[in-house]
């Protein structure tokens, strides 16, 4: 369950990620769900985004990006 605290901003690197300005969760670059920090595993370092999993993050990258992404 995701706390009120609201969205966090981070950084993406390579392998890790860093805490810009706290909160409990980032969005999905391609679905727009939340995702708590806990959980996150998927990101791009390159697009700077946050993907729920790995099909999200699979077609980020294939588009070159979420906002290439086609979510018709």
């Amino acid at each position: 369950m995701l706390s009120n605290q609201g969205p966090a901003h981070l950084l993406y690197g390579a392998s890790d990620f860093e805490v810009v300005r706290r909160g409990s969760y980032v969005l999905c670059a391609v679905s727009g769900q939340p995702i708590p920090l806990d959980t996150l595993i998927y990101w791009s370092a390159e697009f700077q985004e946050a993907y729920r999993g790995a099909e999200e993050a699979t077609a980020a990258l294939i588009a070159g990006g979420a906002k290439h992404v086609n979510k018709a």
